[in-house]
């Protein structure tokens, strides 16, 4: 019995471990190349080690089986810390020296949404959607 319990916790872990927000940290040349070969967006999370909100939205919001599945079907997420070079690059172009700051990007390269600062995830995944839905819909191939 023990072993058995013990198994199904292995697998449970197992589970939970696929089912957060996977981030990439390789190049941003790189994370597009991977969003063009997967017909998905660009998502950024800038953050800092030392950022308390950046640590609450790992834990609380990234974490989650619901966002990680969500954002799996939608993007190839990164993540940069802005106390690196690229991550202050990132802040510097495009944020107001604030984190956490998240960027939605086209595989072309363009900005297409970002949100400002640590929220519930209710409130991140509104705010994901409604730069989502803002976007032109695709022609339907023939």
């Amino acid at each position: 019995m023990k072993r058995i319990l013990l198994l199904f916790l292995l697998l449970l872990g197992a589970v939970g471990a696929e089912a957060q927000v996977r981030f990439m940290t390789r190049s941003t040349d790189g994370v597009r190349r991977q969003a063009v070969e997967q017909n998905k967006l660009v998502f950024i999370d800038l953050f800092a080690t030392w950022c308390p909100p950046c640590q609450m939205m790992e834990r609380e919001v990234f974490s989650r089986s619901d966002v990680g599945a969500f954002m799996e079907q939608h993007f190839v997420c990164a993540k940069y810390d802005i106390d690196k070079t690229t991550g202050r690059e990132l802040l510097k172009r495009y944020g107001n020296r604030r984190v956490p700051l998240y960027l939605i990007f086209n595989t072309e390269g363009e900005l297409l949404g970002r949100i400002r600062g640590a929220t519930d995830p209710e409130r991140f995944m509104a705010e994901v959607k409604r730069i989502l839905d803002s976007l032109p819909a695709e022609p339907e191939q023939q």
